[in-house]
């Protein structure tokens, strides 16, 4: 008789957890994804920008991030938004992160980024000649526009040294070379910096194309599901409890999101995370043709053009799952676009609905990657930040090899879920 094949629980089932439903259904796995939402709900991905970033070499936990978070708090219209609050978790996870904003941090980090980006950026372009690119990957680069000569000077002396001295490469570009490059919108901008390498997706046709390639593998799916326990013998753990009963598998991989830490209760180990909330708005039809993704530095404002539709996108709010929009981070992201790109105008933006979404902050800025020591046949997958999409793919490769016993595609030492104790 047949052996039946090992059968593994994903608990999420974002943008990560379904890359590594896909990843091991493809190796064999019987997969079951449960997940705390309904089969059409929303996802933190799917309001993205949709970038697959090999240039994202830096983690947020960058040096001079704790002087910048201290100073932008005091203020909600700030890029990156710390709402004071009473909150053991939040002065902890504070903490972790200030330790982790060294150049010490950056430069062990920057080349293990690197190696998850690439792997991402490999592995989209496989699934979209296995989906006849459904969800519209287009590897035409990034640029990082810089409105102030001082912001480019900043770039190219950081960020864009820093990705060429790794092998990613990065054009430092003056205003005029920047408009050859995109001569479909007026920019008011001092110049730029360009990575050939980095791509973009339309995140709300690629979550549809990946759950095609699933349905096709047999994966199972439990929605409108939360995981409210566990169950252990002898540190293993042997089913997760949910309020529909208890599902059982071999193993476990804990990929949800932004939620992942809380769903941890009972297990005895801590996975310090925090939702940063990001959001978004998306022009059907916009005024100006662009082609390539943007970010607005000074600004941290992300731009995505999307089949005809056009994205603006950024800010990171650390508020806590607090489902309201702040009127002011919206205004700032209008703002934004209106700055660099003088044809806009208010109206352009009139009667959009803003989009929001919490991405998994770690302290360190990294993911929490691999198995966790007190329970070793739990493996984490998540903590992903703003590199969600980017390293999907590649996170879900990585737990293929790790529940498959064969060596992980990077070395997992800086991504351990136990690193923070």
């Amino acid at each position: 008789m047949p052996r039946a094949p090992k059968s593994v629980l994903i608990c999420g089932g974002g943008i990560v957890g379904l890359s590594c439903a896909y990843y091991l259904a493809r190796d064999g796995w019987a997969v079951t994804v449960v997940e705390r939402g309904a089969e059409t709900a929303d996802s933190c991905a799917q309001g993205s920008a949709g970038y697959v970033s090999p240039s994202h070499v830096i983690p947020l936990a960058a040096p001079g991030m704790v002087w910048k978070g201290l100073k932008w708090m005091l203020s909600s219209r700030s890029p990156f938004y710390i709402q004071p609050r009473l909150d053991s978790e939040l002065l902890r996870w504070g903490w972790q992160f200030a330790r982790s904003c060294t150049p010490e941090h950056t430069r062990r980090a920057a080349p293990l980024l690197r190696d998850l980006c690439l792997g991402g950026r490999r592995l989209f372009v496989e699934l979209a000649a296995a989906t006849g690119n459904a969800f519209e990957l287009r590897t035409e680069g990034l640029l990082n526009l810089c409105q102030t000569a001082a912001g480019l000077d900043h770039e190219a002396h950081g960020l864009a040294a820093l990705a060429n001295e790794l092998g990613v490469e990065a054009r430092v570009l003056d205003a005029r070379a920047t408009a050859v490059l995109e001569p479909g919108v007026r920019m008011d901008i001092a110049g730029s910096v360009y990575f050939p390498i980095d791509a973009h997706l339309s995140p709300r046709k690629f979550i549809p194309a990946l759950r095609g390639l699933l349905a096709g593998l047999g994966v199972q799916f439990h929605w409108q599901t939360s995981v409210t326990g566990w169950r252990t013998e002898g540190g293993r753990v042997t089913a997760a409890r949910t309020a529909n009963g208890e599902l059982q598998a071999d193993e476990f991989v804990l990929a949800g999101g932004s939620w992942s830490g809380g769903m941890l209760a009972g297990l005895g180990v801590r996975l310090p995370l925090q939702a940063g909330k990001g959001y978004s708005l998306t022009l059907e039809r916009p005024r100006c043709r662009v082609t390539k993704p943007m970010i607005l530095t000074e600004r941290r404002v992300a731009v995505t053009p999307m089949g005809e539709t056009l994205r603006f996108g950024g800010t990171m709010e650390i508020s806590g799952h607090r489902d309201q929009v702040r009127p002011e981070r919206v205004a700032q992201i209008i703002a934004a676009a209106q700055a660099f790109f003088p044809d806009f105008t208010p109206e352009d933006f009139a009667g959009i609905q803003p989009w929001f979404g919490y991405r998994p902050v770690s302290p360190d800025g990294l993911p929490y990657l691999g198995r966790f020591g007190r329970h070793p046949n739990l493996t984490a997958a998540c903590g992903h930040a703003m590199l969600g999409v980017t390293m999907a793919p590649v996170t879900g490769l990585i737990v293929s090899e790790v529940l498959g016993g064969r060596p992980p595609s990077v070395p997992l030492e800086l991504l351990q879920p136990d690193r923070f104790g």
